[in-house]
């Protein structure tokens, strides 16, 4: 779960920058948040990222603990070029993985998060 802070602008990020669909979206009004689920097909088969939104609250410290999610992709390089032709916001450009051999690349969203595009020559990965 990714607490944002503009739930549109979010869900616009996902859907048409990452390509993901919005699987479903419940609004809360006695407790004040949204949420929507997001992936790139329903569970158990896939795994959805659920976005929150609260009322009134427009900005996160995104803090230490957090990292990163990962999405594999069959060609890490011409995913950035996609992300970049969508006006996505690439913050580290596809290459291999320092020490290794695995092409990686990063995106961020609108709030800061960061997602690595790692490059996975398998039928389980999404083109963005």
């Amino acid at each position: 779960m990714l607490r944002v802070a503009n739930l549109q602008r979010s869900i616009d990020f996902y859907t048409e920058v990452l390509g993901m669909k919005l699987l479903r979206q419940s609004d809360n009004p006695e407790y004040k948040y949204t949420l929507a689920f997001l992936g790139y097909g329903s569970n158990p088969d896939h795994a959805e990222l659920e976005l929150t939104y609260n009322y009134g609250v427009d900005s996160y410290e995104i803090g230490t603990a957090y990292g990163h999610i990962a999405i594999a992709v069959p060609d890490a390089y011409a995913a950035c070029e996609a992300t970049k032709a969508k006006n996505g916001n690439v913050t580290r450009e596809a290459g291999p993985v320092k020490g290794g051999k695995t092409v990686i690349a990063f995106v961020q969203d609108p709030d800061g998060y960061k997602i690595e595009l790692i490059e996975r020559k398998t039928e389980q990965v999404v083109s963005l």
